[in-house]
């Protein structure tokens, strides 16, 4: 009984202290309220790291199209032979066979 009425009065006089309460507002705020508040660190971090990413993607991806407009702009062999492979074009005379592997 004794240690509840002093863990009573202990907490009854940390209310009375106005610094305490304003620093644990302040820090509330900073952590969840405030617009450079931690929350909103992490989540800005978290899309800078996905962005991140996604502009390494979009590198090679530019690099490997930078490729594929060469190869094309090699020549008219190169063009044709683009052609059949993707689109699977054929001259109009030969029969084309499409063979599907499976793994």
């Amino acid at each position: 009984m004794e240690n509840e009425k002093k863990h009573k009065k202990i907490w009854i006089n940390a209310l009375k202290n106005k610094y305490l309460i304003a620093s644990v507002l302040f820090l509330t705020w900073i952590v969840f309220f405030d617009e450079n508040s931690f929350v909103s660190h992490s989540e800005n971090k978290r899309r800078l790291n996905e962005l991140t990413k996604q502009k390494k993607y979009y590198i090679e991806r530019i690099e490997a199209d930078k490729q594929k407009l060469e190869d094309l702009s090699a020549g008219e062999k190169q063009l044709e032979k683009f052609a059949r492979e993707q689109y699977y074009m054929s001259k109009p005379d030969e029969d084309l066979f499409i063979v599907i592997e499976e793994e």
